[in-house]
């Protein structure tokens, strides 16, 4: 019994000091606006996408648009989150159309930061094109300041830390 009341309390000390070393993930938020070109048709989905240094998605980071039923139309991203289809915190509501802008609450793991990794934002519309790689950038300090042109129906993005 001397030898459970020395062996218990040990065990403790050793779970909660392991407990301790195990460092959370530090997220950085950024206020992420989006500015759509000008075009007719339905509104876009728009997904935010962390891609690791192997060019691989690594986390999404925003849905635009909630109608789960057109995902699998966003065929890159699709493969990614169509196999695993984990709970996604960052999905909005509607699409965002032609000529409008949006502006959504982006967390970014800093530890990403300046290693290779890059933000992907990819469109699509309804019976339009659909754009891999509307933008893309790496991820670093200086890439998250200013306005970054978009190839597809993004006309640019600006971020800004919260």
């Amino acid at each position: 019994m001397k030898t459970l009341f020395k062996i218990v309390p040990a065990l403790l000390i050793s779970a909660l000091l392991l407990i301790s070393a195990v460092k959370p993930i530090e997220k950085v938020t950024y206020k992420c606006m989006i500015q759509l070109k000008n075009y007719t048709g339905e509104g876009a989905y728009v997904i935010i996408s962390l891609i690791n240094p192997n060019g691989g998605y690594e986390e999404t980071l925003y849905v635009q648009g909630k109608d789960a039923e057109w995902y699998s139309e966003i065929s890159e991203w699709w493969k990614f989150y169509g196999k695993r289809r984990p709970d996604i915190d960052a999905i909005s509501g509607a699409t965002i159309s032609g000529g409008e802008r949006a502006v959504h609450v982006i967390q970014i793991p800093e530890e990403k930061m300046g290693k290779g990794y890059k933000i992907r934002f990819e469109t699509a519309v309804e019976d339009q094109e659909y754009y891999t790689k509307d933008l893309e950038f790496d991820l670093t300090q200086a890439n998250l300041k200013g306005k970054k042109e978009g190839t597809g129906f993004i006309r640019y993005v600006r971020l800004m830390q919260q």
